[in-house]
């Protein structure tokens, strides 16, 4: 049986993606019930395979490190212009806190979270930091903030085009009409969220798990996977088809390579 603390973030996710559902099946939009949806396939599986990885002690320090300064910065971004430049939600992300709706903080832990892991499988052939020190979290965060903007390369362009879930108010960026700001601002929210981490959790002292199943670490890297794949078939504009299997293909398949010496090395101890 899992810890408690998995069971329970599953279950706190599934009930709220519920009322998610809910509240976009209200207005019969379609296209709200997809995009509230999404969160869901992303931050449970994501809660379990951080609580059985990590332990649930730093699972929670994650997750709440994650969201609230996610949200602290798209609050910012979406009030003040800052991290990110100037933008604004519409009203198909469904109910907020203040000018953010209440799924993308929970996307901010998703992200960083499945991009820590092939991180850590690149760095150190480990899905958990193997160096506590100061240099290897700045290296290791800086690896992690670089695989998260990948993603963003395709999905910010997707949020405003298609669904028009956000509204940019500059629309004369180099990156199809994105300004570069917006890239270097999730870099520097992405690496202050795992530094963050790391710096609290493993210097409190927090006890990780010796060992857990190969198919914990494998969750993060299936859900980058499956990022990848959706742009290539459904990316937008149509140029980042051809953008993104380089763009992500890389850190996942060096990944791959990091989960297989952990592998070997995991079978070897046990044995």
């Amino acid at each position: 049986m899992p810890p408690i603390a998995v069971r329970l973030c599953l279950w706190s996710a599934l009930l709220f993606a519920g009322w998610m559902v809910a509240t976009a099946l209200r207005s019969h939009n379609a296209v709200s019930i997809g995009i509230l949806t999404a969160p869901l396939p992303m931050f449970a599986p994501c809660c379990a395979s951080s609580a059985r990885l990590l332990g649930p002690g730093a699972a929670m320090h994650f997750a709440t490190i994650a969201i609230s300064l996610g949200w602290f910065a798209e609050q910012m971004g979406a009030s003040r212009g800052w991290f990110f430049g100037g933008y604004s939600y519409t009203d198909l992300l469904g109910p907020r806190l203040g000018e953010v709706p209440l799924v993308i903080p929970l996307m901010w832990f998703a992200l960083t979270y499945a991009r820590n892991v092939p991180a850590n499988l690149i760095a150190w052939q480990s899905p958990v930091p193997q160096n506590q020190g100061s240099g290897s979290a700045i290296l290791l965060s800086s690896i992690a903030a670089i695989i998260v903007t990948t993603f963003d390369l395709e999905a910010d362009r997707y949020l405003v085009n298609v669904p028009g879930a956000r509204e940019m108010h500059k629309k004369n960026g180099a990156w199809f009409g994105e300004t570069v700001q917006g890239f270097w601002g999730g870099v520097f929210i992405s690496s202050c969220i795992i530094a963050s981490f790391c710096w609290s959790v493993y210097r409190s002292g927090l006890a990780r798990p010796p060992w857990a199943p190969r198919r914990y670490a494998v969750v993060p890297l299936a859900l980058y996977g499956t990022g990848k794949a959706f742009q290539v078939v459904r990316g937008h504009p149509m140029e980042i088809r051809s953008i993104a299997p380089f763009a992500m293909g890389i850190p996942l398949l060096c990944a791959l390579a990091g989960l297989q010496r952990w592998q070997a090395a995991v079978e070897g101890v046990f044995a």
